[in-house]
């Protein structure tokens, strides 16, 4: 009868406690973080003069809209890296940043909607920033499809790493719409002269920007790590079927 083994991970058993640690180390932070972001948000920072208390919700529009540019700029990276190097470990990075960055242009869209709907009377508008958005949402949503109904392999990762690289061309369409075109938005204050954010709306505005990023790095190495454990399983699966396929 012939038998199969399985080939066993490298430092498991060693490092797996220190592995341990830092994840315990890395989510006591993101919670300390996060809770400092909050009471600023609604505690520290001021009130908008003309919105009121609605303005707060500024602070996490303006960050998962950060995150969301973020993470499609990671999907560029994988995919060009994996192109280049073929090598599986980009194309995880690549597909991991890819779902975090369709979240939280999800929340953009959401957030942003509630603001509008506060301030404009209405919950959506199709103006240049919104709609360059909401295309940018479809256009990674189609980079997770794609992934999903390719069957083999290669195909599967060098066509989702075009669509990644080629997608993140509206992201600066995003960003400069309020410049090129007649928005709804207001142009950029958070870094006008006299005209810009109060010092505790900025300090406020900074540190949230930080949570969130410490969030989003903390999202993307545990959803890499499940990708790339997922593909180690399904590679197991084949040589264990491979195996038993063959005679005794």
């Amino acid at each position: 009868m012939s038998q199969t083994t399985l080939p066993a991970s490298r430092g498991a058993v060693s490092l797996g406690p220190l592995r341990g640690w830092r994840n315990l180390a890395a989510y006591v932070a993101l919670l300390l973080i996060m809770s400092i972001a909050l009471y600023m948000i609604f505690i520290f920072a001021p009130p908008e003069r003309v919105q009121g208390d609605a303005q707060r919700l500024f602070y996490g529009h303006v960050s998962v809209a950060w995150l969301a540019f973020l993470a499609f700029g990671v999907v560029v990276i994988g995919s060009a890296m994996y192109l280049w190097r073929r090598t599986a470990r980009w194309d995880h990075l690549a597909v991991a940043s890819a779902e975090i960055g369709v979240v939280f242009t999800t929340l953009t869209l959401a957030t942003g909607a509630i603001w509008a709907r506060t301030v404009w009377g209405v919950w959506w508008a199709w103006e240049p920033r919104l709609t360059s958005t909401l295309v940018l949402w479809f256009i990674y949503v189609g980079y997770l499809a794609a992934r999903a109904y390719i069957d083999s392999d290669s195909l599967r990762r060098r066509m989702a790493a075009v669509i990644g690289i080629f997608g993140f061309v509206d992201v600066p369409i995003v960003w400069f719409s309020v410049q090129w075109w007649r928005s709804l938005h207001p142009l950029p204050t958070i870094t006008q002269s006299g005209d810009g954010l109060p010092r505790e709306m900025l300090v406020t505005l900074l540190v949230t920007l930080l949570a969130f990023t410490v969030f989003y790095a903390v999202l993307l190495r545990q959803r890499f790590l499940q990708e790339r454990a997922a593909d180690e399983s399904g590679r197991l699966r084949e040589l264990i079927r491979d195996r038993k396929e063959r005679p005794a």
